[in-house]
């Protein structure tokens, strides 16, 4: 399903004109064409990886924002997948899976899922599968649903913090909760990260919302994150019990 909040027609033409072997560079991608809106030294572009939403889903995991590497990765599938003449639908979903969390993120991400027993809950062999072949069970996306930069770098959730700025403020709070109504099922929403699940407490709260079962405290994957292993670990027994109850209350 083509997510109603999608700039992907708008943004078409320009994608087209992307040379499908080129090795994409900020300067081709980080451009007026895909530009959605600046605010101060904030800026937010196009990418198409988190357009698709699978309102059949399971399981959501949710980041902040796609960063450049995810930005990068999404154009070359997308470019990729609009040159064998497949569908719009088709093209944005396999962007997202092959942008989602890519790279040694989803290596670290899965090893932290199948830890709390989420492939066990699945009744699949390992999380691994939720980004292959058991994909229909996933639905991963963005709290700032686009690449946002702050003075040009990767936005961190941090600075400037989110309800400060206008636009943020707007996917955030608006945008990012009205994805969530679309998928059907409770879920187990899984928050990468503290500005994630900051984010994320007060829709949590709503009835809309509160059916699904919110994995808070899961620290974020990026390899980055010098604590996580230690955050991981000190909150394993919390999170796997908050997966036990979830998968108890899907069979019930």
């Amino acid at each position: 399903m083509i997510s109603q909040h999608s700039y992907f027609q708008q943004c078409l033409p320009a994608i087209q004109q992307l040379h499908i072997h080129t090795n994409f560079t900020k300067e081709q991608l980080l451009q007026k064409d895909f530009l959605i809106r600046q605010e101060n030294e904030l800026s937010m572009y196009y990418s198409p990886h988190n357009d698709y939403i699978n309102p059949d889903a399971h399981i959501v995991i949710a980041g902040i924002t796609p960063g450049w590497f995810q930005m990068k990765t999404a154009f070359k599938q997308c470019t990729s997948s609009l040159s064998q003449h497949h569908s719009l639908e088709e093209v944005l979903y396999e962007t997202k899976k092959a942008a989602s969390f890519s790279g040694t993120m989803r290596v670290n991400l899965i090893e932290m899922l199948d830890q709390c027993g989420i492939s066990k809950a699945m009744g699949i062999n390992s999380a691994a599968e939720l980004f292959a072949s058991q994909r229909d069970l996933l639905h991963t996306t963005s709290v700032l649903k686009y690449p946002v930069f702050y003075k040009g770098k990767n936005y961190t959730g941090h600075q400037p913090p989110i309800e400060r700025s206008s636009l943020l403020s707007r996917y955030a709070f608006e945008v990012f909760p009205q994805e969530l109504k679309e998928v059907t099922n409770p879920c187990l929403i899984v928050p990468l990260g503290k500005a994630v699940e900051q984010v994320l407490r007060k829709p949590a709260c709503e009835p809309s919302l509160s059916r699904h079962t919110y994995l808070f405290g899961f620290p974020h994957p990026s390899g980055a994150n010098g604590h996580r292993k230690r955050i991981f670990e000190e909150h394993l027994n919390e999170f796997t019990e908050t997966v036990e109850k979830w998968a108890a209350n899907r069979k019930s």
